[in-house]
This record gives C-alpha cells, structure tokens and sequence, in this order.
C-alpha cells in the first residue's frame, strides 16, 4: 500500500486497519504506511489534519504515536521545531480535555520526551525546555478536568525523566565498544592522575603508589566499586577488559593512608578475592595485554601490602596456591609474553624477603612455594634451549638485559630452601657437564645437540652465579655456604675444561655465563668487605682454627679446597686473573667476551686491598710486562677489528694503570718501561707522517693510542705519576695527535678519542695537575689544549651546513668536548691566565674566540636539545663569568645578546645540572653591573680599564632592557608556580635582578596580584611585602642570606594562597 494519502478519508481507514483491523495482510501493510508516514516530508501536516478532524481516537492516537517516533530519532528536529509541537499538544489538550484517556496519555507521552531531550538546550540564554513547569502550573490552575491533565503531565516527566537507557551493552555495536573504551581510559587517567605534584618517574612502573584524595575514600571503602571493575574484566572483550585490569592495577596501588587497619584488611580482601576469581577463570588471561596487566596487578599488591597482611586474608592459603601454579605455567611458556615475567618474579622476589620479617603467626607457605617457582623457571629456561636451537628462534640469553634483570630478582627466591635448589642445580650440572664432555671426545658430533648443549650449560653457569649472588640479599647458614662450594667447584671445573679447548673449541655464551658467575662469585666472597673476617685454610682440618667471625667465608673453600687447590680468596684471585688474561688472549675477536672481561677486570682493580693482592699474582706481572697486540690480540688495529670495539681499550689501560700504581711510587725507570709498547706505536706514527704512506694504518693507530692514553690519564691521580705521563707525551707526542685532528677533522671515529683524551688530561683530579712552582707544565699543558681546540673549532667549521642526523655525531659532540676540556682548565686551578696577556702570549684568546666561533654556529634549540652539550656549555659559561667577566663584556653586542639568551632559555631547562649554571652565571653577570653602578660614582684611573668593562655592559643593558626583565618574570615565575627543584640557586640571582629592576619587579607583583579576586589581593600582598622584609639595597652575603629565607617562606604562603578557594585561573608571569 503505497503512501498516497490525500484525505482524511483514507488516514482513517489506515488507523482503523492498524488499530482494530482483523485482516493480518491489511495490518501489516498499515505498518508500513506508518512508517513511510513518518519519513515522509508532510507528517507533521498530516498530523496535525488527523488530529483536528479526525473522527475517531484511533486518528488522535495515530497522529500522537507519530510524533513520538519523530521526535525520539536519533537526529533530533530542529529546536523550533520541537517547541511549536510542544505548543501546540499543550494547547491541543487544554482545548479538548474530554479527549480519550489513551489519547491524552500519548500526546503527553510526546511532551515529556520532548521535554527530556531538550532539556539541557539553551536558545537565546534560556532553558527554554524547562518551561513546562510553568504551562504545568497553568493547568493545575485550572478547572478538574486541566488539574488531571496537569497532574498525568507531571506523572509523565517524573516517569520519562527516571528512565535511564538500561538496554545491555551490545558490544558487537561499535560505537557502544568504544563508549565504554573511552569511560575505561577517564577512569584509567583519573586514577594515573598526579594528586600531589610528585613528578613521579614513570619507568619506576613497580613504586608506584596512588596518592587517591580523602574526598574520594567513600567510593573506595564501597566493595561495590572494585567488584564492578572485576565483573568488567570478566564480561569484556580483551581490548576493553585490558583497561579494566588497568584501573584495577591502580585500585591495587592506592596509598595505605587512605584506610584504617580493618578497611585496609577489608580492601584488600575484596582484591584477593578478585584475583582468586581470576584465576580461577582464567581464560581471558590468554590474552597478551591481560595478562600483562594482571602481572602488574599482582606485583603491586605486594608493593603496597605486607606479607604480613596478605598472609592474615582469609583466602590467601588458596590464592598463593593459584599464583604459584599460574607463576609456574607463565615460565613454562617462555615465549608467550616474556615481558611480564619481569612482574611474577618481582611479586615472588619481595615476598621472600619480606619472610624474615613477618610476625604473624599464620603460615605464610613460601617455603612450599618459592622452591617450585625457583625449580620452574631453572628447567623451563633448559628446556626452551632446544627449541630455540630447532627451530631457529630468537634466543633469550641474546637480550641480557632482561637475563639479568629477572636473574637478580630469582637470586633472592632461590635462597628460600636453598637445599632444594642447590641439590636441583648440582644433579643438573652434573648430568649436562658429562653429556657435553661426551660430545666432545665424540667422534662424529652434531651441530645441533652440541650447540642445545652448551646453551643449557651457559644457563646453567648463569644459574649457578645467580644463587652464589643471592647469599648477600638472604639470610644464610654454614650450610649454605658448603652448598655455594659445591656449585663453585663444578664452574670452576667447567672453565678449566672450556679453557683447554682454547682455541679451537669456544662458546661466547658459555664464557659470558662464566664471566657473571665469576662476577657474582667476586661480590659474595672476594669483595673488600670480606677481607677483615677472611682467613687463609691450606688443609681442611684448619678449619677449626679459624675464628668464629672467619668460618662462612671459609665454609664456602672446603669443598673447593679438596676438588681444586682453591683454599682461599687469594687463589680464586689467581684463578680470576688467569681466566682473564685468558679471555683476553683467545677472544680477541669477540667484543661482547673482551668487553666482559675487562669491567670485570676493572671492578677487581678498583678497591685497594684487592690491589694488592693482584699484583702479586704472576697474570698481572705478565700483563704490566706484555701488553702488546703480539699477547692480547683486541690492541690490534688490523681492518677486521670494527674502529668502535677500540672503546674496550679505555678501560684496559685504566685497570693495567691501577695495578701498575701500587708498587709504581716515584720509579720513572718502571713508568717508561710499562709506556714502552705505546713508545714505539708513537715513534711509528711519526715516521708514518714523515713519509706520508699507510694513512689508514696511522688513523687506525692513533685511534688506539688515543683510548689507550686516556685510559692511563684517567687512573694517574696523584702529582707524580701524572707528571711522569706528561713528560712522557709533551713535547714529542702531543704535536703528533694535533696533526691528526687537522688531518681527520671531519672524521669524528679519530677526532672524539683524541678530544676525549685532551679533556681528560686537563682534569685536576685530586690536585694532579698543582705542579711545582718551578714547572710551567700548567701553563704549556693549557697552550697544546689551546692549539687543538681551536684547529678542531676551525675546521669543524669549515664543513657548513649539516643534515639533522649528522649534526650531532660530525660536529656538536666534538663541540662539547672542547667545552669540557676548557672548562676543565679555566676550574682547574692549575693556570694563571693572566700571565698570557702579560707576556703577549695569544693563545688564551684564541681559544675563547674559538668557543665564541663555535658557539654562533650552535643554535639555541641545539643548545638545549642536546644534553652533552648543554651540560658542558653551561658549566664551562659559569667558570668564564665567574672569572673571567671582562670577556664577556667584550664580546660584540649580538654574542652578549646569544650568550643571555642561551641563559634566559637555560633556567626553565628539566636539567637541574643546566638550570643552576644559568642561574649561577646570571648571578655573576647581575652581580658585576651591580657593583659597576654601585661605582660609578667613584671612577680612579687605577681601575679605568674595570670601568670601562662595566660600562659597556650597562650600556648593553640599558639598550636591552628587556633581557633581564625577561629573566626576572622566568625566574619568578619558577618561583611561584613550578616545581622548583633548586630554590637556593634561583634565590641569588633574583635579588640582584630586583634590586637593578624594581620597576619592572613592581609591575609584576601588581600584575599577579591584580589577577585575583579582591579577597586574595591583600593576601598576595602581604606575600610580597614580607619577601622584601628586612632586604637592604645591596648584594652582600648576610644581604643575599636572608633574601632566601624570605624567598623560600613566600614561595610557601603564594603556594597555600593560590590554592585556596576562589582563585582564579593562575596569570604565568611569563605573560
């Protein structure tokens, strides 16, 4: 039946079709006339036609059931629109009260939905959606029949306005998904939120704890709440119920503060129960993300609650259980999320060490517990080697990170029944030890089977290191230390049978295995700590004469004792020094092994005791005598060694140089005998030059010489022995390296060494450099660091303009070097630069107009961006206005302007380091006009030249006022709405700034108080006065003093003032 009515005729044989028709076809073809009535354009006429001359109800009804359906589409009518229908149903009912009771029902059934719709809608700055009230009162005015209408109308808005959309969530509905995802993500950053200005860091993911406010402790007492986000997580779908578990995370975090004791138990016995219905549901933990969010759910219940606490929840004998079985399968599938393992063993790391601490007397189960964990994650890490080896996949033991990040939370589980484990690890070792001694004396071997072979044993060596490490963050017995002994004894034995091998027979995860252990084995039983209570044992029937305070230390040799010949710390040194001298002589090849081995190398040389012990040792002997490429192959520079694996040379030469310090004393004999091998490479080099052949050869060379120097530099800290290097390199070998920055300068793989080892002998570190005073060997030192600074700072130059990914690399790093070398030597005490200009000597001006030179072609952003740069530029702009003020007011007008803007922008910079050099620098800038103007009253032609100096910064200033007003409205602006983490810097130079600007400073007071509603005012006021109470008009330091005592008590009272009720959005000074 096609919509083709033209008379009331038709429409109300279509109602009585709809309404009362018997005839099924005709009813549903007046159905679908229905609908193409309300999409058609003239409905509203043929409504209102219906509804003025219909004849019977059910044409009013139609017309009402119309314009229901109308009105409640999701695209609503015009405003207008809706008003008038409104109107006129109003005055429709008013005029004919005697209407059906069905009828007047739907029409005001239309009203209400009108009314409830539009009722947050403004026209013309009214609710005009809310007058009904007032056409209600009308008719309640009115006579009975308007008084019933008046009272269904109310009926109606009471009834439409309490019905809330309870339709369940239709997640296959996209746009009802992502409403709940976004509530989710509000709820989510609501609890993220930051309630007390802690700048938290947030890589600290496990510390976190949710500072909730006291105003919301209502909603979190209410179990209701956490139940509704556990029945989320349940009823979702992994996108969304990841967000739930997030929130859930939060809930697990908030701040104990928040409950008394019986809520908090209560609390947290609402989050236990939800994690023991989780995992007793666990199918949505299938999920990455959930099960992501989960692990962290559970480390922060252990992060906010003690053992203590946890073990007096009436569940927790179940949920330990379902955590350990749910820890144990997570490490059984290894491959499956190994991200969040890192949380797991973070939960089971803190409980165990909690242990010694718990008071109460219900069982806490870890001793059942925390050895399954252990067991699980030794045999699940075993048996993924084959896998991984099979199936060629990526190898866990490649990412390191992680191996040693969850093998130091494993350390201190594994002591909690350490029986157990010991005697798991012992059967295990002993079983792999003896297949892979089976393969090697196996005729035909397989790749594969050797290879799954030697992964399980590096595991098991890493293992081994892990528990030994754990005896420092557990509480152990004599036992323990035997059982260490007896694990010891099977690695020991393993390197001895790897070593044999040499060259022919090596596995670099094996040897990086041994070198934790070794490591591990180092900080538990050969440290300086251990050194007072450690006894030599040659027998094992000495053991009883040991002192008591001795015995655990020597426990732990007894069964080395017998198997080894290691009776004592003083063998295993022995021991140590041969597997490096080893590594080093075998592995040259293989960065990460050398690498390795020299910080373990360099963490033995590092404490004094030890020292001396190492030096006795015929290894170190031998390497104090041979430390040539011939013995240690990684001192090459053939082409197959990478330019960046020379790094490790460093840190060779510093530990070689330690050992060579303790017996070295005045001995120069001794000295040029040990620089002997580096002699000759210099002496090489510059026949090289002199003939101008091999230029590879001779970059690739220095490179070395370079580390190598530096590394040797660094560990000379006393007069002596550094003044034995230096005689050594000046004047013969300093011109070579010269050359070779003129040469290579845009090759920053020879030029970074090179620096870096210039600025590393302009340190005068424990006064090294305070020569006699009969040596101008400061003075020459400064002159040769002159020369390379500014030959780098003129070529460097020379390359123009650089892409943004080259910048740094080719030229800003070289950059911050030269700064930290001359700032170095300008702090070092160890030159008197006023000599230079007495005696007509340039080079202490050349090098500051290299850095002027350097620093135009930086731009400000660069600057700032760059933190090795910003953190040598600024330190090295501190010492030259501390000390040196009469350059900076030489400088050219657009330098000076360079120089303080690069301080304006440096004070609101995130690095303390920089933001207090900015501060400390515009003090001194600050400080010296002060004085000037304090002066210039006073002019004498002693001091014309200083006049002269100040005159032309005041000048500079008075021509750019607004600089240091810039400065001031940063500074305050830190002061009084940031996180100020260096109040006492910021304090210095805001006193001088006010006292040459009160002006300035007056129109800001005025401008922040003004911003604030008149109660405050006076208040703000106050803060101000009382900031400059008892302030003099000078820069003394009893002056400067108290100027921080009132800084610090107003930054206080502005703090409580702004924050008060009332307040009105916060003026930035800056603005």
């Amino acid at each position: 039946m096609a919509l083709h009515f033209q008379s009331l005729a038709e429409l109300e044989a279509l109602c009585t079709h709809l309404y009362i028709g018997t005839d099924l076809t005709q009813r549903i073809e007046a159905e679908k006339a229905l609908l193409e009535l309300i999409d058609s354009p003239e409905c509203l006429s043929k409504c209102q036609l219906l509804l003025e001359q219909g004849t019977t109800s059910y044409a009013q009804l139609l017309a009402a059931t119309c314009l229901s359906k109308l009105v409640s589409r999701v695209s609503p009518l015009p405003v207008e629109q809706r008003i008038d229908i409104r109107n006129y149903i109003l005055n429709y009912v008013a005029s004919q009260p005697k209407l059906a009771p069905f009828v007047i029902q739907a029409l005001i059934q239309v009203i209400a939905k009108i009314t409830k719709s539009g009722w947050f809608e403004v026209q013309k700055d009214r609710f005009v959606f809310r007058e009904i009230i007032a056409d209600v009162k009308t008719f309640l005015q009115g006579a009975m029949e308007h008084c019933i209408i008046g009272v269904i109308i109310l009926s109606e808005l009471t009834q439409e306005m309490n019905l809330i959309l309870a339709k369940p969530l239709n997640l296959q509905d996209q746009d009802q998904q992502n409403l709940v995802m976004q509530v989710l993500k509000l709820v989510l950053n609501c609890l993220n939120f930051d309630f007390i200005g802690s700048s938290a860091d947030e890589s600290a993911d496990d510390l976190c704890t949710v500072q909730i406010p006291t105003t919301w402790r209502a909603i979190f007492l209410e179990p209701e709440t956490l139940d509704l986000f556990f029945n989320l997580y349940h009823s979702l779908p992994p996108l969304l119920s990841q967000l739930a578990l997030s929130c859930l995370v939060q809930f697990a975090s908030t701040r104990r503060s928040l409950f008394s004791s019986p809520e908090r138990a209560k609390y947290l016995g609402n989050l236990i129960k939800g994690v023991k219905r989780i995992l007793e549901n666990p199918q949505g933990l299938s999920d990455p993300g959930n099960y992501h969010e989960f692990c962290r759910f559970l480390a922060r219940l252990k992060t906010n609650y003690q053992l203590g606490e946890l073990v007096m929840v009436k569940e927790y004998p179940e949920v330990i259980r379902l955590i350990a079985n749910f820890t144990i399968t997570s490490l059984q599938h290894w491959e499956f999320a190994p991200n969040s393992v890192h949380y797991l063993l973070t939960l089971w790391q803190r409980m165990v060490a909690s242990v010694p601490f718990v008071k109460s007397t219900e069982p806490h189960l870890l001793d059942t517990y925390a050895p399954e964990i252990t067991k699980a994650f030794i045999t699940s890490r075993l048996e993924s080697v084959a896998v991984v080896v099979r199936d060629n996949l990526d190898d866990p033991l490649d990412d390191t990170t992680t191996v040693f990040q969850q093998l130091e939370q494993l350390c201190t589980v594994s002591r909690c029944e350490y029986e157990k484990t010991c005697t798991l690890l012992v059967q295990l070792f002993d079983q792999n030890a003896q297949n892979y001694q089976k393969l090697l004396h196996s005729a035909s071997r397989v790749t594969v089977d050797m290879a799954i072979q030697e992964g399980r044993l590096a595991w098991l060596v890493y293992l081994v290191g892990t528990v030994v490490g754990g005896r420092l963050t557990y509480t152990s017995t004599d036992e323990h230390d035997a059982m260490d002994g007896e694990l010891s004894c099977r690695v020991f034995q393993l390197i001895s049978l790897m070593d044999t091998g040499l060259p022919q027979c090596s596995n670099e995860k094996i040897e990086l295995a041994i070198l934790w252990f070794l490591d591990q084995f180092r900080k538990t039983y050969v440290g300086d700590q251990l050194q007072r209570t450690s006894k030599v044992v040659r027998l094992r029937s000495d053991v009883s004469r040991v002192p008591e305070k001795a015995w655990k230390v020597v426990k732990v040799y007894a069964r080395m004792s017998e198997v080894l010949g290691i009776t004592d710390d003083n063998h295993v040194l022995e021991t140590f020094m041969t597997k490096i001298v080893t590594n080093l002589k075998y592995w040259g090849r293989c960065e990460p092994v050398i690498s390795r081995t020299l910080q373990f190398l360099n963490d033995l040389s590092v404490g004094y005791i030890l020292l001396k012990k190492l030096v006795k040792i015929d290894a170190v002997k031998f390497m104090l005598k041979n430390h040539t490429s011939e013995h240690f192959p990684f001192l090459g520079i053939s082409g197959s060694y990478s330019l960046s694996d020379f790094r490790c040379r460093t840190a060779f030469y510093t530990a070689l140089t330690r050992l060579l310090m303790v017996d070295l004393g005045e001995d120069e004999d001794e000295f040029e005998n040990f620089m002997l091998p580096l002699t000759v490479s210099f002496e090489t080099v510059l026949q090289i030059f002199n003939n101008n052949f091999k230029q590879e050869d001779v970059k690739r060379m220095l490179i070395g010489l370079a580390r190598d120097l530096r590394g040797i530099a660094f560990a000379l800290n006393t007069k002596t022995s550094y003044t034995m290097l230096f005689d050594w390199m000046y004047p013969t070998y300093l011109p070579i390296l010269q050359r070779a920055i003129e040469q290579w300068y845009g090759e920053p793989a020879c030029t970074t060494p090179i620096l870096k080892l210039m600025a590393e002998l302009m340190q005068n570190r424990s006064q090294r450099l305070n020569f006699d005073v009969s040596s101008p060997n400061g003075i020459l030192l400064f002159r040769e660091a002159s020369k390379m600074i500014c030959t780098y700072g003129t070529q460097i130059l020379s390359l123009g303009s650089l892409s943004k990914d080259q910048i740094y690399p080719m030229k800003l790093k070289g950059i911050s070097i030269c700064y930290s070398a001359l700032k170095s030597a300008l702090c070092g005490n160890y030159v008197s630069f006023g000599v230079f200009k007495l005696y007509g000597d340039n080079h202490f001006d050349n090098v500051l107009q290299a850095f002027v030179k350097m620093l135009l072609s930086v731009s400000h952003s660069d600057l700032l961006q760059y933190r090795k740069l910003s953190q040598s530029y600024y330190p090295l702009l501190e010492c030259l206005t501390q000390d040196h003020m009469s350059f900076i007011t030489s400088l050219d007008p657009p330098v000076l302007l360079y120089v303080l803007t690069s301080i304006s922008e440096g004070l609101t910079a995130l690095d303390t380091v920089v933001s207090s050099s900015c501060c400390t620098s515009l003090d001194y800038i600050v400080t010296y006009l002060f004085k000037h103007i304090a002066k210039e009253g006073k002019k004498s032609l002693r001091c014309r030249e200083a006049t002269q100096a100040g005159q032309r910064l005041l000048h500079f200033m008075q021509q750019n006022p607004e600089v240091l007003q810039q400065m001031m409205s940063v500074l305050m602006n830190t002061i009084v709405f940031e996180d100020c983490r260096n109040q006492w810097s910021v304090s210095r130079p805001l006193l001088g700034l006010i006292l040459l600007n009160e002006k300035y400073f007056g129109e800001l007071r005025a401008g922040l108080i003004n911003s604030q509603p008149l109660p405050k005012q006076e208040v703000l006021a106050q803060c101000f006065r009382n900031l400059m109470e008892g302030v003099e008009q000078n820069l003394s330091v009893k002056n400067r003093d108290r100027f921080t005592q009132n800084l610090s008590v107003f930054r206080r009272d502005m703090a409580e003032a702004l924050r008060s009720d009332g307040s009105t959005e916060p003026l930035d000074m800056m603005s």
